[in-house]
C-alpha cells in the first residue's frame, strides 16, 4: 500500500511539474528570441520524455504484479525461507546460495515465464536489481506468448 501511495505522489508531482513546464514553455516561446524559443520547446519535450518513462515503469510494475499474483495462486513462488537481516532485508549471501537452482531451472525451460519470474525474484533478493528487472521483463514477454 505504501508503494502505491508513493506512486500516486510521484504522479501528482509530475503533473504539477508539467503544468509549470508548459506554462513557462509558452511564455518563453512567446518572447520570440531564438534562445528563448529553444528553451521553450525543450520545456515541452522533457516532460513528454518524463511521461513516457513513468508510463513505461507503471506498466512494468502492473504486469509484474499480475504475474506474481498468478504464480502465487499456482503455488509456484520460491519456497525457500531466506534469513532476514536485522533491518528486515533478505540476506543477500543466502539468496546467492539458492541462485544456481533457479538459474538451472530457467536454462532447462528458457521459454517458461514462471522460471524467469522466479529467477527475477532471486536476483532481486540477491540485490542485483538490473538483472532482476531484466529477468522479470523476460517473464512478461514469455507470458504474452503463452497467453
Amino acid at each position: 500500500m505504501r508503494t502505491k501511495l508513493a506512486v500516486l505522489l510521484m504522479v501528482g508531482l509530475l503533473v504539477l511539474y508539467l503544468i509549470f513546464a508548459i506554462r513557462y514553455g509558452v511564455l518563453l516561446i512567446g518572447l520570440g528570441e531564438p534562445v528563448a524559443v529553444g528553451l521553450g520547446v525543450a520545456l515541452f519535450v522533457l516532460p513528454l520524455l518524463a511521461i513516457w518513462a513513468l508510463v513505461r515503469e507503471l506498466l512494468f510494475a502492473v504486469q509484474a504484479e499480475r504475474l506474481g499474483m498468478k504464480l502465487d495462486a499456482e503455488g509456484g513462488l520460491p519456497s525457500e525461507e531466506l534469513p532476514q537481516l536485522p533491518s528486515g532485508r533478505l540476506d543477500r549471501a543466502a539468496a546467492a546460495e539458492v541462485f544456481p537452482k533457479y538459474q538451472a531451472e530457467t536454462e532447462a525451460a528458457p521459454e517458461d515465464w514462471r522460471t524467469w519470474f522466479r529467477l527475477g525474484l532471486v536476483y532481486d533478493a540477491a540485490g542485483d536489481r538490473r538483472r532482476a528487472r531484466w529477468a522479470t521483463r523476460q517473464a512478461i514477454r514469455f507470458s504474452r506468448v503463452t497467453s
